[in-house]
């Protein structure tokens, strides 16, 4: 059974951190946002006179994040066609509220949900403290905003994103990475992927 695996959250959760842990345990294209259309973004930015690390600026948000998405998108149907596993680390807030978003993805890669296991890895910071150091040692001038409105941001720590994609409710799993990240929490996380 094909993986299609989404690590979703928050800012300063350490998606990412999570999803190479998993991915050392579970070959996979590893396609992280971020990664695939920073340097293309930046220089859009950058040509309109705006900060490069803004995701928060109007501009972005109309004519960036969803370039980004659909290339991740693009790359992730690329992948599951030729019989990949493929892990998709990003907040994919609007997307997961898209029952068709999911579909579109199966059909385009020529895949169904018959031969791909689609999984969802919730992660979460319980620890509010850490989060906030987290962010702060990241440096980035994206981040500022939140820092600047830490109260109101805070409010967003238990955010649990809403799903309508047709999969089933034992496909969601909400992980805390408060703590250390040990073996045994990466291999609770494996076996949920593995797990048909």
């Amino acid at each position: 059974m094909q993986k299609l695996v989404f690590f979703v959250g928050v800012a300063g959760t350490g998606k990412t951190t999570v999803a190479r842990e998993v991915a050392a345990k579970v070959p996979c294209a590893f396609l992280d946002r971020d990664t695939v259309g920073g340097r293309f973004v930046e220089r859009f930015l950058e040509k309109e006179g705006l900060d490069k690390d803004d995701r928060d600026s109007k501009f972005y948000k109309e004519h960036l994040r969803d370039l980004e998405y659909d290339t991740t998108k693009d790359i992730c149907i690329e992948n599951l066609s030729v019989g990949q596993n493929v892990f998709m680390i990003s907040p994919f807030t609007s997307e997961l509220k898209s029952k068709q978003w999911l579909e579109e993805v199966l059909e385009q890669s020529g895949r169904t949900k018959e031969n791909t296991d689609v999984k969802v890895v919730i992660v979460t910071l319980n620890d509010i403290d850490k989060q906030k150091k987290r962010i702060e040692d990241r440096g980035t001038v994206r981040d500022t905003w939140k820092l600047q409105n830490w109260d109101s941001y805070e409010d967003r720590v238990h955010f649990i994103p809403t799903i309508n994609w047709d999969i089933p409710a034992n496909n969601k799993y909400t992980f805390d990475n408060s703590g250390k990240l040990s073996k045994e929490k990466v291999s609770t996380l494996v076996n949920f992927i593995q797990s048909s």
